[in-house]
């Protein structure tokens, strides 16, 4: 017995069938997955399992009479595809496949029998010879189509597949959208001939060799349109892009052309630097007959497959706004994905190689993350910059690492338009039936290098002389289907020539009003009307609230059902004391700051997600989002249930052990809508250099150079506390290098993005509601605590967070006679509360100890307030716990001398090479030194 053998035959006695095979009641072929709780908690509902049957008693009997046939059959299914007509070019041989040959199985091929095929094949009719199933399976399996779906997780899906192959295999498209294909294909062909005869130097990466992804998108809009989803966030790389979003997404052409002539894309009254022509992006409406789709093309940079989890975050909010499943009511029978889809284009050397690919894959089932399922499009060039596949991954696929989460791969032929169009037909219907992701493979060819610009013979000759074979014949991928539908007579060379004449004589016209075409802002409309870009000075905002809110908030959010049986310390340390503190009014901690800024955000209709590695609970056990039931294991969110049928809600994601993926998810949510606060903390706070792709090409530059507004929240546990070198520093350093703040002159509230390092909860609280009380979104990033989590000194009072405050981007010195200061100690973030301690330990009256709470924008005019108080002061020092080449000193220094005219002098670790120290002694002799020499160093 061969292994598929043997896996048929084990196969052939499951005896369970799904009801139904197509529409929405065939929505559940899952594992059931509880998580914490059998009723769901808001952003995570259970689905539930699809009814089912019994296989027809026949078909079963049938099977064991006709085992061998079955084993042959099944051999076909699971390997048929390692012998299919895939690739355009015929590079790679096709060997022998063992496991598809008759004998195999005791057959000849030539038998006359005829086998019934009840419960074994699906071929329109009830028998056949094994000659005619041979046909039937090459035709199906090893044809210019072929899939791969024997290792699905569930026979119902495998089921699924092989009935969906088998039965529909040999239909044609009809003869109207056979001629619509042709035209769309045709005219993508004219957009880049275009292109390279008006652009001859300009880098486009276009879509030669690959025109058959035309068909791909066509066929997705047109049947999710006609599906009834609403909108379709499109995360796509650089090959192709440009004639898509000129061709199908209504991308003004004089725009591209006014770019590709190095004019901007934006107005002179818009701030923005801009990105170059490939990674601009799209959003607009379709329509098909009586419906219509809006399809969103995010921006992408050169960082490959950086768009994907960036595109499903957003796909998610729009779930979120649109209350699909996992957001929807109890009573609701809706399924996540039936509004909104996730379309995903990678290339074929970029997907099994880039991490963030296999990171992102790992979302798709998660709990707060399942978006419904992805369609995914390879468009496989069978090559790399110049790297060939051999070099480029170790499995025979590309799409290969996707089989992680079980995900169904279509392989097709690029040279066949119709094929392609068969394989996205059959891709959505399977993402429509299970809600899951599923690939197209699309295997083609890139008619030029990497770019247009490049001579790809010189590693590829053999691969290049073929291509430029069938240019030099002709032989393009729209012709050859030009060719095939006059020759059926669907087309004339008439019609051919006037397709390819208008489209040539309608990108003319754009092209002559490149230089009077005025560029439009297209930012801040629909959800985000009434926004506005940011202005030039640091404005400040009140975010106090009704402390009668604040301690309804704070007291419901420790409040439980009768029937849910808190853990015992919690009641102790966080329920119980936390009634009192709010009672009191006073030493309100970390926590009960952040909670009453949600709950009051919560309670304005500003929804809030939170995300990151245990979360729920916070790394350091402090915050208690939610509370587990002790007896069962159910999750309660109290402050989901402050009043009934609040208008918006908590969503607490404790994501899996990923930063890059999980990080641009959290973007991709916060650019989707600004009402919803998105939150992201890292487990510890240097834990976000493995998502430092997100943070360089979208957290810190999507503004600037796509005029993507974001709030984005990012908590990063910060302090030097003996931990060693990957749990002490939040490397604030790189932070504030990324940020467009001026060494030279004076920021206002539009910089790129706000660095802070506040050292009180209610400094903490006004952060956060900041974030959306203002007309403006910008992304924030705290330098957390650990520490002052529970330091006694560090906590609030509710009056500190009353009508009329607001957080202060400087925290002075309230008290004392200033004219007895002659040392000034600036510093930021925990390190106050040690300096403080000190100076009361010695006494050291003459000293003032001034808190930079806000790093970027720098506040320079808050500094002046402060410093003018101390006319007596000689000596300014900046003391820091970092080390003197990391923390807030390599920022700072200038300004205060560029624009305060102020010299410091550090005072702080020396230079390293790494964060913090591993050895604990000298941790400490540094930590005693550096608290010593803020005081006793002589100026």
């Amino acid at each position: 017995f061969s292994l598929p053998g043997t896996l048929c035959i084990i196969n052939m006695f499951r005896c369970l069938k799904t009801v139904q095979t197509h529409g929405k009641q065939c929505n559940k072929f899952r594992v059931s997955r509880e998580y914490h709780a059998k009723h769901g908690v808001f952003g995570y509902r259970p689905r539930n399992i699809a009814k089912v049957e019994e296989v027809d008693s026949k078909a079963i009997q049938n099977r064991i009479q006709n085992a061998n046939l079955l084993r042959l059959v099944s051999a076909y299914r699971d390997h048929g595809h390692k012998r299919a007509k895939i690739d355009p070019l015929g590079l790679n041989s096709i060997g022998e496949i063992q496991s598809l040959k008759p004998e195999m199985y005791g057959f000849s091929g030539q038998e006359s029998t005829q086998h019934d095929l009840q419960g074994i094949l699906h071929m329109g009719k009830e028998s056949a010879t094994v000659a005619d199933i041979l046909k039937h399976l090459e035709d199906i399996y090893c044809g210019p189509l072929a899939v791969e779906f024997s290792h699905l997780a569930t026979e119902e899906e495998r089921e699924w597949f092989s009935e969906q192959v088998e039965q529909h295999h040999g239909e044609s498209l009809p003869a109207e959208r056979k001629k619509e294909l042709a035209k769309l294909l045709l005219e993508s062909q004219v957009f880049e001939n275009f292109m390279a005869a008006k652009f001859t130097t300009v880098k486009r990466y276009g879509g030669e060799g690959a025109e058959s992804m035309m068909g791909f998108f066509d066929q997705v809009f047109r049947q999710a349109a006609e599906d009834g989803i609403k909108d379709i966030v499109l995360g796509m790389p650089h090959r192709g892009r440009l004639n898509l979003m000129s061709g199908m997404l209504n991308f003004p052409p004089e725009l591209l052309f006014r770019k590709m002539r190095g004019l901007p894309e934006f107005p002179e009254d818009v701030q923005g630097s801009g990105d170059v022509l490939h990674h601009l992006t799209a959003s607009t409406d379709l329509q098909y007959g009586d419906k219509s789709i809006h399809v969103t093309m995010i921006p992408n940079p050169s960082h490959l497959e950086a768009c994907n989890p960036v595109a499903a975050g957003k796909t998610r909010a729009a779930q979120l706004v649109l209350q699909e499943w996992e957001y929807a009511g109890e009573d609701e029978n809706t399924r996540q994905g039936d509004k909104v889809l996730c379309l995903q284009i990678h290339g074929d050397a970029a997907f099994p190689s880039q991490g963030i690919v296999a990171e992102t894959l790992g979302l798709a089932d998660l709990p707060h993350y399942h978006i419904g399922g992805s369609v995914h499009l390879i468009a496989n060039n069978q090559l790399g910059f110049t790297t060939e596949p051999e070099r480029g991954r170790s499995s025979r696929y590309c799409s290969d690492i996707a089989k992680m989460i079980d995900c169904a791969v279509i392989h097709v032929n690029g040279d066949y338009p119709e094929e392609v169009i068969k394989a996205t037909k059959l891709a959505m219907l399977y993402r429509q039936t299970f809600r899951k992701d599923v690939i197209v493979d699309m295997l083609c060819f890139r008619r030029w290098g990497h770019n247009e610009l490049d001579d790809p013979s010189f590693t590829q000759p053999i691969m290049y002389k073929i291509i430029r074979g069938r240019y030099d014949t002709g032989k393009s991928v729209p012709d050859i289907y030009a060719d095939q539908l006059v020759n059926d007579g669907l087309l004339t060379r008439e019609e051919v020539r006037k397709i390819n004449a208008d489209c040539m004589a309608k990108l003319g016209e754009h092209f002559s009003k490149l230089e009077s075409y005025p560029p439009q802002a297209r930012h801040l409309q629909k959800q985000w009307t009434g926004l506005v870009q940011a202005g030039p000075q640091i404005t400040t905002w009140d975010t106090g609230v009704d402390i009668n809110l604040l301690k309804f908030v704070g007291a419901k959010s420790v409040e439980v059902p009768p029937d849910l049986a808190v853990h015992p310390h919690l009641q102790k340390t966080l329920v119980d004391v936390r009634r009192k503190k709010l009672e009191e009014g006073t030493g309100l901690d970390w926590a009960t700051a952040e909670t009453l800024a949600v709950g009051t955000l919560l309670y304005q209709g500003f929804n809030v997600r939170l995300s990151g590695q245990d979360v729920g609970r916070g790394t350091f056990s402090q915050r208690h989002f939610m509370l587990i039931d002790q007896n069962d294991d159910r999750m309660h969110i109290p402050l989901n249930r402050m009043v009934e049928d609040p208008a918006a809600k908590l969503e607490v994601a404790n994501s899996p052990l990923s930063e890059e993926a999980v990080l641009g998810f959290e973007y991709g949510m916060s650019i989707e809508n600004p009402k919803n606060l998105i939150i992201w903390e890292a487990q510890f706070g240097d834990f976000f250099n493995g998502a430092q792709v997100i943070i360089d090409c979208y957290v810190a530059s999507g503004e600037t150079k796509w005029l993507l507004q974001s709030g984005l929240t990012i908590l990063l546990p910060h302090g030097m506390d003996g931990a060693g070198p990957e749990h002490s520093s939040c490397r604030m350093e790189r932070w504030l290098q990324l940020c467009d703040s001026k060494e030279d002159g004076v920021d206002g509230d539009n910089v790129n993005m706000q660095v802070v390092n506040p050292t009180t909860p209610a400094q903490y609280f006004h952060l956060l509601r900041r974030q959306m009380v203002r007309n403006f979104r910008k992304p924030l990033v705290v330098v957390g605590p650990k520490i002052l989590l529970r330091l006694p000194a560090a906590t609030s009072q509710l009056e500190d967070m009353a009508p009329g405050t607001f957080f202060k981007p400087v925290l002075g010195e309230q008290g004392g006679d200033p004219t007895r200061v002659t040392r000034v100690v600036f510093c930021s973030g925990k390190h106050y509360y040690a300096l403080v301690k000190e100076r009361n330990a010695r006494g050291a009256n003459n000293v003032v100890i001034i808190r930079i709470e806000e790093l970027c924008p720098f506040p320079m005019e808050a500094i002046k307030e402060e410093m003018k108080k101390y006319t007596n002061a000689t000596e300014f020092i900046w003391s820091q716990e970092e080390h003197r080449n990391m923390g807030a000193w390599p920022f700072i220094h200038p300004r205060f001398q560029n624009l305060l005219a102020c010299k410091l002098t550090y005072v702080g670790r020396g230079i390293l090479g790494t964060p913090a120290v591993g050895v604990g002694e000298v941790h400490q002799a540094e930590a005693k030194h550096v608290i010593a020499d803020t005081f006793d160093i002589k100026l």
